[in-house]
């Protein structure tokens, strides 16, 4: 079959004009370090006794929600009730005393009109009611004062959150200050731990990606370094923190490096080989390549090139 000269010179238009020639440069990409992060909550603030006792009621567990002030157990301290009982004794048998010194009080009353007592004496049973009367108000003070430490044992949430340990267990006895549980709150975020190496690339705003998809951005570099490691901290929208301390792997940018990319589109493969068309003194020659890292740029797929080609040299891409 004979091809006539006008469409042999169409065909030979339309492959040169869906063909495009770029000259090779080096380009910068992020250089990617990957680490993994854990899940931690902002806050981790203990539910403490703030009496001593017996834990009676222990109303959570761990990974329960709980809301600011919630009751999360309940303490009872046997001698805070001795006590209350004992001011109720000292409470009736002072009312005792003061219903007879105000009877006393009448009647002597009634008894310095007629002129039969003095007003010595008179004064005398007036300052008896009075004392009793001060002395009741002050048992009741007390009495108060253990009530308050009675409510005291109901052990409260100090934040919103969800429950991450619960150390005792019902019927334990619990000293003063002792931690109840442990309450995470106040949000989730990526705690990383990152080599010394890398410190002085580390900058807030950098964004991160996890392995599933999603992305952060850094929001704290800490300052001190421990065991040779530095921490970030980096917020992710909608992180999962079902699991608190959960290791997720992520890829960290530490730095940038030059390289040279060529598109996708113009690389193809034959016989387990990468090859790219280069043009050569003006004539087209496929070379071979090895290919690096795959990258994004304006939402088009690069890949880098390691050994083939060299910065200057012109690549025929065919959009094939």
């Amino acid at each position: 079959m004979k091809l006539s000269l006008p469409l042999i010179i169409t065909l030979l238009g339309a492959s040169i004009a869906q063909a495009e020639t770029l000259t090779l440069t080096p380009q910068p990409i992020t250089e990617w370090k990957a680490v993994y992060g854990v899940i931690e909550t902002r806050d981790r603030v203990p539910a403490r006794a703030r009496i001593g006792g017996t834990i009676i009621e222990l109303l959570v567990t761990e990974g329960d929600m709980v809301t600011e002030g919630q009751k999360v157990a309940l303490i009872k301290d046997d001698k805070l009730e001795f006590q209350l009982e004992a001011l109720d004794a000292q409470i009736s048998a002072l009312n005792a005393r003061l219903k007879t010194a105000v009877e006393d009080l009448e009647r002597g009353q009634e008894l310095i009109k007629r002129g039969t007592i003095t007003a010595q004496r008179l004064s005398q049973l007036q300052s008896q009611v009075d004392v009793l009367n001060g002395e009741i108000r002050g048992v009741e003070a007390q009495q108060l004062v253990i009530k308050q430490q009675v409510s005291e044992g109901e052990v409260l949430s100090p934040e919103a959150g969800v429950v991450l340990s619960v150390p005792p267990s019902k019927g334990s006895v619990i000293n003063p200050g002792e931690s109840v549980a442990v309450i995470g709150g106040g949000g989730s975020f990526l705690r990383l731990s990152v080599p010394e190496r890398h410190a002085a690339n580390l900058h807030e705003g950098d964004s991160i990606e996890m392995s599933d998809g999603q992305s952060g951005t850094l929001a704290k570099v800490y300052p001190q370094i421990e065991n040779g490691r530095v921490l970030a901290d980096v917020e992710v929208p909608g992180l999962n923190d079902r699991f608190v301390g959960r290791r997720v792997p992520v890829r960290l940018p530490v730095g940038e490096r030059k390289a040279i990319l060529v598109p996708e589109s113009a690389v193809s493969m034959h016989g387990g080989i990468d090859f790219v068309t280069l043009e050569i003194n003006g004539e087209e020659m496929r070379r071979a390549v090895v290919l690096g890292a795959t990258v994004m740029r304006d939402e088009k797929v690069w890949k880098e090139v390691l050994t083939g080609v060299s910065a200057g040299d012109k690549l025929v891409n065919s959009h094939e």
